[in-house]
């Protein structure tokens, strides 16, 4: 009932807005995510809002367009990860909501020559070579292993628990190589989920695995920072934990994310396909 009202909350906050803001209202799930965006959006003609908490962000701001779609309110749109959507039948459509083009927002920037720019400011060249592996193909590899757990979790209502979960135990430092049974193990440990056996989970695993499908599209991009994370120690570089822990590598990816990688999205497209069926609403400044 709290969140409920909550939401209702969030979206009467917008129609209060809009007396005073005839402009357009964008929706996002968190405060990274509005940074990233508000980079390209005319804040003049846009105000960028974020929505976030329990049971997720993403679910929240579709809550809140909801709302304001059945009272009929203009110039209203959500941009959400798109996690396992296009992997699955997803319940939500409209066309007031759009995905990223991959996982997440983190995986879009990590898909772009941001990740490029990043690996050329921390990595070894010497190391590089010697790895004799594409980098963001090591990543994706090793990351699908989790992706497709975390999706299996959700499928089977597992409610397996990922978040701190330790990649140095089950990733290869030197390889980025992936142990699937240390990574089962360590989310059973930080699940608690003892009765589970690893050997079904792994053959689930596997057949999952098989159906060979878009690695952007199950790979999680807070997952595959962290596999970059223990790479930059390592395996392509020997740079200090210090300096390429996660969340400073995330912020590097989207410092390095320039309009012209953006401009090449489908996201992009979406939105000025958005603004085109809903005029005079803008979200993006002419120059992007």
């Amino acid at each position: 009932m709290r969140g409920s009202l909550s939401v209702d909350r969030e979206a009467n906050a917008i129609r209060l807005r809009r007396s005073s803001f005839s402009g357009a209202f964008l929706l996002v799930e968190g405060r990274s995510d509005k940074i990233f965006y508000e980079r390209f959006v005319d804040k003049v003609a846009c105000e960028v809002v974020t929505v976030s908490g329990k049971p997720s962000s993403k679910l929240r701001v579709i809550a809140v367009l909801e709302i304001l779609e059945k009272s009929s309110f203009q110039g209203i749109l959500a941009i959400v990860d798109a996690d396992f959507d296009r992997l699955e039948t997803s319940a939500h459509n409209s066309a007031n909501l759009l995905r990223t083009d991959t996982h997440d927002l983190e995986t879009m920037l990590l898909k772009s020559f941001a990740l490029d720019k990043v690996i050329a400011e921390f990595g070894s060249e010497e190391k590089i070579t010697k790895f004799g592996r594409d980098v963001r193909t090591a990543l994706l590899e090793a990351g699908a292993s989790v992706g497709y757990l975390l999706w299996i979790s959700k499928c089977d209502g597992l409610n397996l628990t990922f978040e701190g979960i330790t990649f140095s135990k089950f990733i290869d430092e030197q390889t980025l190589q992936i142990d699937e049974l240390g990574l089962i193990q360590e989310v059973k440990n930080k699940s608690q989920a003892f009765s589970l056996k690893n050997e079904d989970l792994q053959q689930r695993l596997i057949s999952q695995k098989s159906n060979n499908h878009d690695p952007w599209q199950v790979c999680c991009g807070h997952n595959l920072v962290e596999i970059l994370s223990l790479g930059l120690r390592k395996a392509i570089a020997s740079t200090k934990a210090a300096d390429v822990e996660p969340s400073s590598l995330e912020r590097n990816l989207r410092l390095a994310y320039e309009e012209a990688y953006f401009r090449k999205t489908q996201l992009y497209l979406d939105i000025r396909a958005w603004e085109r069926n809903n005029q005079p609403f803008k979200v993006l400044r002419h120059d992007t």
